[in-house]
């Protein structure tokens, strides 16, 4: 075989060519997210009467924080499968989510009278939130950790964190739709107590 012949069979290998990372995950999340929508409106539904409940602002705020994120952690994840990227901005981008929590927090109490602290902190589902998130993320993230094989993580542990945490914003978003449970106190005890 002669070397030209050679390396055109060895071209014609490489025609089956890797999808983008960001194509990927997106691939992977559909059905990820579709498998964790239809175990929630199998097994828990909606919230009674959740588009009339959008007016209120705690209810607003936990599905806007969710939301968020979902929206700061997805790219960071497609960041950090690229090799030599600078994820610091992602970062302190994802940083918000956090300080407003905090801040919803401080509005709260003052709002709130002393009395009802306790109460707004531990909310009525707090084990039942901390047991649902991760079955509802579980499908996500089965479909996001494949899906960073198509990029080259220089750190895959810290890659794979990302993609825990986007996949945990993802379930946390599903379940901010079922919970009754609005204080940002509770989303707050929610996130640091596990």
């Amino acid at each position: 075989m002669r070397t030209a012949h050679l390396i055109r069979a060895l071209a014609a290998d490489s025609d089956a060519r890797k999808i983008s990372p960001g194509r990927a995950l997106a691939l992977a999340l559909i059905p990820g997210v579709v498998i964790s929508l239809c175990l929630l409106l199998a097994f828990l539904g909606l919230r009674p009467h959740l588009i009339a409940l959008l007016g209120e602002p705690r209810l607003l705020f936990k599905l806007c924080l969710t939301a968020s994120l979902v929206a700061l952690s997805g790219p960071l994840v497609l960041r950090l499968v690229k090799p030599g990227a600078a994820v610091r901005s992602r970062v302190l981008l994802l940083a918000i989510v956090p300080a407003f929590l905090a801040a919803a927090c401080l509005v709260e109490l003052v709002v709130v009278s002393p009395t009802l602290w306790g109460q707004e902190l531990i909310g009525s589902n707090a084990v039942f939130c901390l047991k649902t998130i991760p079955k509802l993320a579980a499908a996500p993230l089965i479909g996001t950790l494949p899906a960073l094989r198509q990029g080259a993580p220089e750190k895959p542990g810290l890659a794979g964190a990302a993609a825990g945490l986007f996949a945990g914003a993802i379930g946390a978003a599903l379940y901010a739709t079922h919970c009754p449970d609005n204080s940002p106190l509770f989303v707050a005890a929610c996130i640091v107590w596990p």
